[in-house]
């Protein structure tokens, strides 16, 4: 059966990759391991938003860039899809303020705009298109639980992959619920699913 599969990227790396050695993942042969050995990988849809140089890390969005490339290069089903980072000024509350101090603070928010609005509206163009028989959003975001649903509505199985691996995080009952079929990444389908280094002249960040 022709597979479609949908990575909300940002979802993916904070639950499942950050702070751990695995973040130089193959996201084909991740995805192999959460679908029925029957199935052909046919389609990934990557959904992102380009990081921007920051003070306290001032490399990471090189690192993305690298990743990027890699994938891109390596995995030819794959599409990256874009959107985009604003950053703002705004005032927050102290969560201990102190007498007499004040009780809030400036901060720069920066938030990510875009990726899962882009990830349903191609999950379910897709779905209408007959762009697969069987397709799997790995995301923990329950945003998308009304997208899966309106995909399924077409007769086509949908399924949630939870990045979280810790078994304490369970999947938001809104994806349980939209879902046809529920898969749990674990660290050890990160560990088996690592990209060739280098892929082509890209190589792994050192910091990776």
């Amino acid at each position: 059966m022709r597979t479609a599969i949908y990575v909300d990227g940002f979802n993916f790396y904070y639950r499942a990759l950050k702070g751990t050695p695995y973040r130089w993942v193959d996201l084909h042969a991740l995805a192999t391991q959460l679908i029925k050995p029957t199935n052909q990988i046919t389609l990934i849809r990557y959904f992102t938003a380009r990081v921007k140089p920051h003070a306290s890390k001032p490399d990471q969005h090189v690192r993305q860039d690298a990743y990027l490339t890699a994938i891109q290069e390596h995995i030819p089903c794959l599409k990256v899809h874009e959107g985009l980072f604003y950053s703002n000024k705004t005032r927050m509350p102290l969560a201990n303020p102190q007498p007499g101090e004040p009780k809030t603070v400036e901060v720069i928010k920066t938030e990510e705009k875009g990726s899962d609005v882009n990830l349903a509206v191609h999950l379910v163009h897709d779905a209408l298109t007959n762009a697969f028989d069987v397709a799997l959003v790995i995301s923990n975001d329950s945003d998308l639980a009304e997208a899966i649903r309106l995909a399924r509505s077409t007769g086509k199985p949908v399924g949630v992959a939870n990045p979280c691996a810790d078994p304490n995080r369970k999947m938001t009952y809104q994806l349980y619920q939209a879902a046809s079929f529920i898969r749990r990444i674990e660290a050890k389908h990160l560990k088996s699913s690592q990209l060739p280094d280098p892929v082509g002249i890209t190589h792994k960040p050192s910091k990776w």
